[in-house]
């Protein structure tokens, strides 16, 4: 394993700029940015399976545990030359001990978040765009909510569904006191004031500053979203600008109701 490879891992909200921030920092050489990674569910099996084996229940043994564990890390981008991986992966958030007792150390986690009504909005504005051409998996079980939006917002928000999955781990982290291992990335911030969000995010990382070209971002990161369920979910702008905020016209005024959770990143 090679002993100068860093790594930090990206978590946060979906569609809050992850994807962008992800391709924009790939412009730095340092640097390889993830896709959407598998590493931590494989990690995380092999924890859960570890002591139900017989063979460590007779012969319990936790620091080889702790080696399988780094060394699933460091095996799994071996082939990579840039010394530093982004790895990103929302569940890190949860898994937060576990990456810490691999590494040996305490670890840095990027995490985007976005005005949660816009969050909801984009997920709205998806299922909009494909409704023409059929259900999406979680439709199909859930017809009833998907009947109106505010249906569709509240589905969306649920503990086992993306948003509200994502807003509790964050949450969680938080709680368990982690909150210094965290560096917030604003999604309205990422896209006005590109330069500046980066440069707070090298000093996060410990990074020297870099000059990125935020008029064309080029895509490296490739994900086939069918899988996901929705087609374009990580496609990204080759330009960083602003976004006008969309939620009123898109999920109407009940929407409101849940700019409260904005202050769980606040």
């Amino acid at each position: 394993m090679s002993s100068d490879r860093i790594f930090h891992f990206l978590g946060g909200l979906p569609r809050a700029g992850s994807t962008l921030l992800c391709n924009i920092l790939a412009q730095n050489p340092r640097m390889h940015c993830t896709h959407t990674s598998g590493c931590m569910d494989v990690m995380f099996t092999i924890r859960n399976v570890w002591n139900k084996l017989i063979e460590h229940k007779a012969h319990p043994d936790d620091e080889a545990l702790r080696r399988v564990l780094k060394a699933t890390l460091y095996a799994y981008y071996e082939p990579i030359a840039r010394p530093v991986v982004i790895d990103k992966c929302r569940g890190w958030l949860s898994l937060i001990e576990m990456a810490e007792w691999a590494l040996q150390c305490k670890v840095k986690i990027l995490c985007p978040v976005r005005d949660i009504r816009d969050v909801l909005a984009s997920f709205e504005k998806l299922w909009r765009g494909q409704a023409s051409q059929g259900q999406i998996a979680t439709e199909q079980e859930n017809y009833f909510a998907f009947q109106c939006v505010e249906g569709r917002v509240e589905h969306w928000l649920r503990d086992s569904q993306p948003v509200g999955l994502a807003v509790n781990r964050i949450r969680d982290a938080i709680a368990r006191g982690y909150r210094d291992r965290i560096h917030f990335v604003r999604f309205e911030e990422l896209t006005s004031q590109p330069k500046k969000t980066l440069s707070a995010v090298y000093e996060f990382l410990g990074e020297q500053p870099f000059e990125h070209n935020f008029d064309n971002v080029e895509q490296v990161t490739q994900e086939d979203d069918v899988v996901h369920g929705f087609k374009g979910l990580h496609d990204i702008r080759a330009k960083v600008e602003a976004m006008p905020s969309k939620w009123k016209s898109v999920l109407g005024e009940f929407a409101g109701k849940y700019t409260h959770i904005n202050n769980t990143w606040k």
